[in-house]
């Protein structure tokens, strides 16, 4: 997952079944914060099956007691609630397989386009982008962009699968603004969120396919997912 920062927010229940998920991002600040992150969502499971309370999950059970009142189970209610990780941190991480959360879920600093990460080499089934086209754009130009997508087409296995968030055009005239540098690389790019597609089938995904529109307000984007077939 190429942003740490949304790897760190997911769930337990959404990493359920992934042997490994890495979240990468240049930003090392970041990338601390998504691994302590990961530690509070370990310390807030249930203690039987991994849920965190709260996320949709059928209501605890209660037990009648000799004085005729409800009780909660006692896993359920010995929870460790959020205010003792406030108070106290965050509960230690037991040694457990490499495949079991929070093992299966790492994070790296790196500059993606550029450096390589070890677990490249095994390659991946599913890379997600998420709110990162823009930047790598109007930071490395053309050129940047379509190394990032190379990238990502050669660390797929077949068959593999890439999701992402174009990032619209509209929204690069703010974010150009930010530095001197951004505002005079936007004035030699040519390649528009568009024709991104064009691109992607040029180095061996399909066609491509639109699933939806994720966020609210400003933030509201589409998401497209490519199959990397050749």
């Amino acid at each position: 997952m190429l942003d740490a920062m949304k790897a760190g927010w997911l769930t337990p229940g959404q990493f359920r079944g992934a042997r490994q998920v890495i979240g990468v991002d240049i930003d090392d600040t970041l990338i601390r914060a998504a691994w302590r992150r990961r530690r509070t969502v370990w310390s807030l499971q249930s203690p039987e099956d991994g849920n965190i309370p709260g996320e949709n999950h059928p209501p605890p059970k209660r037990q009648r007691n000799d004085r005729d009142t409800f009780t909660m189970d006692n896993d359920v209610q010995n929870y460790f609630p959020a205010s003792c990780e406030h108070s106290y941190g965050p509960l230690p991480v037991p040694d457990r397989g490499c495949d079991v959360f929070p093992h299966n879920v790492m994070f790296r600093t790196a500059d993606w386009v550029k450096d390589e990460i070890p677990e490249d080499d095994v390659q991946y089934d599913i890379i997600l982008g998420f709110s990162i086209s823009k930047w790598i754009h109007l930071n490395a130009r053309d050129e940047g962009l379509r190394q990032f997508f190379y990238r990502v087409h050669k660390c797929l296995k077949m068959g593999g699968v890439f999701v992402f968030e174009p990032q619209p055009w509209d929204t690069y005239s703010k974010a150009r603004r930010m530095s001197e540098t951004l505002k005079e690389n936007a004035k030699h790019l040519q390649l528009r969120p568009d024709g991104f597609g064009e691109l992607m089938e040029a180095l061996g995904f399909d066609h491509g396919q639109r699933l939806g529109v994720t966020g609210e307000g400003g933030f509201r984007r589409p998401v497209d997912i490519y199959i990397k077939q050749r």
